[in-house]
């Protein structure tokens, strides 16, 4: 069956908002909770403190009452976002599931349908049709599974939450500036359990600067209007992600087997010319342009998995969603629409480690003075980063894939 990013998120941390379902919803005891980080109040006081925000930015009185009966806690939702482990599988595997072959055709289908939209966008943002169509199929499979959680209950409840409060705060007021402005009425803004809006999963603040209104009806819908989607989506990546017009953004390649695997990092670009000296040529044997274009090697599965060479409009990606595996799909997708074959995908089986490896490999490289960000079994780039210094540092391959080699020798400290 069909597996959207928003079905993934959700059935990531459905066993912890099982176990506590029967006490989430509005419960004092477990709200208190959240109070650690805003000084002691509870959450009808940071309620009351955030509608004050809202008015400072503008935000209209008759806005906030109309959105006050969805202003509610919900210890679901803080515990979802404790709970995450969607990105932990392999690119592979990921890849497979997520960039299938239906959901490349429904691309291509979905940009003969609406080919004037996409025309317009292109035109406009400089956003290929594809790129935008791989967001829209990844984030709700086209407006199919866009969430069905209530907006305004989700944001608060984050808001009051320890992990991530300023931000959401800032999100709570965007979804009210959005009401104001009169897009979205609070009932209609139902979507994931972070909070993301419509078919291309907008957060509030994204949905409030970046919609666009593309279908001339006076609102800017990102649930129902699929031209507003298109225009919306194709202006935030232009603008708020810095698109470069004209310019690739992901392509397989092959690697031969003494590249110096230290330079396979998105922090090292390089010219494409480089790239060929090292061996590097297309899937079918062909050279790469004997030019300056600068360009990364991307190996998201090691050496002996598939390789890209990952452009400046990959940053788009990764700013989009800063998982790997995510922005790299999405990035492989959006070739696949475009026309590009699949990728050759690895002759044997290659190992990954399981998440609790993972984990401790992340705890072992923070003791090692690494800063990996959050300890939580994926390895996104600063811990990849990490990685190849300690391959580097051990005389391994430093292609930035952790392996049970490595683990051993972390733990011997050898």
């Amino acid at each position: 069956m069909a597996v959207s990013i928003s079905t993934l998120k959700t059935r990531s941390a459905i066993f912890a908002a099982c176990v506590l379902a029967a006490i989430t919803f509005t419960s004092p005891a477990f709200a208190q909770r959240g109070a650690v980080c805003h000084g002691g109040m509870s959450f009808d006081q940071f309620l009351a403190g955030l509608k004050q925000q809202a008015v400072a930015a503008g935000v209209s009185s008759r806005a906030i009452a109309v959105a006050s009966p969805g202003l509610v806690y919900d210890q679901g939702i803080v515990n979802r976002d404790r709970g995450q482990r969607v990105f932990g599988q392999p690119f592979t595997e990921f890849s497979r599931r997520m960039a299938a072959d239906y959901r490349m055709q429904q691309g291509q289908a979905k940009i003969k349908t609406h080919a004037a939209a996409f025309a317009r966008a292109e035109k406009e943002y400089g956003v290929p049709p594809a790129v935008i169509a791989a967001f829209w199929g990844l984030e709700s499979d086209f407006g199919v599974q866009m969430g069905n959680l209530p907006t305004l209950r989700s944001l608060v409840s984050l808001a009051y939450g320890c992990r991530r409060s300023k931000m959401f705060e800032n999100e709570t007021i965007a979804a009210l500036k959005i009401i104001d402005r009169g897009d979205l009425a609070p009932a209609e803004m139902i979507g994931s359990w972070a909070g993301e809006l419509g078919q291309t999963q907008f957060l509030p603040t994204h949905y409030f600067n970046y919609a666009v209104d593309y279908d001339g009806d006076g609102h800017r819908n990102l649930l129902r209007s699929p031209d507003d989607v298109i225009g919306s989506t194709a202006n935030y990546i232009a603008n708020g992600l810095k698109w470069r017009r004209g310019e690739p953004w992901l392509q397989e390649v092959r690697v031969s087997a003494n590249l110096p695997w230290d330079q396979a990092d998105l922090t090292i670009q390089l010219p494409r010319a480089k790239w060929a000296q090292y061996g590097v040529t297309y899937p079918d044997g062909r050279p790469l342009p004997n030019d300056n274009m600068p360009a990364s090697l991307l190996l998201p599965m090691g050496r002996a998995g598939p390789a890209f060479l990952a452009y400046a409009n990959f940053a788009a990606y990764t700013e989009w969603n800063n998982s790997l595996i995510y922005s790299t799909t999405a990035g492989y997708l959006a070739s696949r629409i475009a026309g590009a074959p699949p990728m050759h995908r690895p002759v044997a089986p290659i190992a990954q480690l399981p998440f609790n490896e993972l984990r401790e490999m992340q705890q072992l490289l923070t003791r090692a003075g690494f800063n990996v960000g959050k300890v939580d079994g994926i390895m996104g780039q600063q811990s990849r980063s990490a990685v190849k210094a300690m391959q580097v540092k051990y005389g391994l391959p430093a292609d930035s894939w952790p392996t049970a080699e490595l683990l051993v020798r972390l733990r011997g400290g050898q």
